[in-house]
């Protein structure tokens, strides 16, 4: 049977990618992103080349509940949401005392309520219908703290800790919570983020974003609820909780500081 996805931040990156994936095993799709012409680019070639149904919304999705209006609107057209991926989210470099409050604002109301919002509203319908799935794009940040980039590392931690409750509390209602965590990947994000100098980024064979869409997409299908991209990603995640805090902190600011 058909199943349609909505995905957030679908204009470029790992979004676009997930929505090819998706389109590619025939399912419909709701794609939500600020650049509405850019998904409109992408509904015209996914609908000629997979013979789909693809649904655009123009949305910020930092603005106080946007997540509302977009699930008002699909219920307004009667789409039933099977699939929900939250993939939308930004990050920021730089000392806390000196960054721009008002783009923090805009990543915590993007990366933790929008997200927390669209699960709320769209988990209540599949609760009721027994089925659905659901992933979260966290990141490999969301296992230490990252000074420099501290709100964003935060804002990761949260969605993973979240994710992982919700995977628990519905797992007896044929519904599945998963948190896609990639490490770096070659998108757009270090250029919005003020990332390519960080140590982090450059000079570095990063993986693609067609990569950890193609493994997150499968991850979500198998129900699973951490899914950790790349096995050095997975074995220095999960080492972290082995070593002094401390030590962490230390090795996580060396990475991600600016060459």
């Amino acid at each position: 049977m058909k199943k349609t996805a909505l995905i957030t931040g679908a204009s470029n990156g790992i979004g676009l990618e997930l929505a090819k994936v998706h389109a590619s095993k025939g399912g419909d799709l709701v794609l939500v992103a600020r650049n509405k012409s850019k998904l409109d680019e992408l509904k015209a070639e996914l609908e000629s080349q997979y013979k789909i149904s693809v649904y655009t919304i123009g949305k910020d999705l930092s603005v106080n509940n946007s997540a509302q209006e977009v699930y008002d609107e699909t219920n307004k057209h009667n789409i039933q949401i099977d699939y929900l991926i939250n993939n939308a989210g930004f990050g920021d470099f730089g000392m806390f005392e000196k960054t721009d409050w008002n783009k923090e604002l805009q990543m915590i109301n993007l990366n933790i309520t929008a997200l927390t919002q669209f699960t709320k509203l769209y988990l209540q319908d599949m609760v009721i219908r027994k089925s659905g799935k659901i992933m979260n794009v966290a990141s490999t940040a969301a296992f230490q703290s990252g000074p420099t980039m501290a709100v964003y590392f935060a804002t990761k931690a949260y969605v993973l800790s979240f994710t992982e409750a919700l995977s628990n509390e519905v797992s007896d209602k044929g519904i599945t919570v998963t948190a896609l965590c990639p490490g770096a990947t070659e998108t757009g994000f270090q250029a919005a983020g003020g990332l390519e100098e960080s140590k982090l980024f450059k000079g570095k064979k990063l993986p693609t974003a067609k990569q950890v869409a193609d493994y997150g997409y499968k991850s979500m299908i198998k129900g699973k609820t951490v899914a950790i991209h790349g096995i050095m990603n997975y074995i220095l995640s999960n080492s972290v909780r082995f070593i002094p805090r401390a030590l962490v902190l230390k090795v996580s600011r060396k990475i991600i500081d600016k060459v």
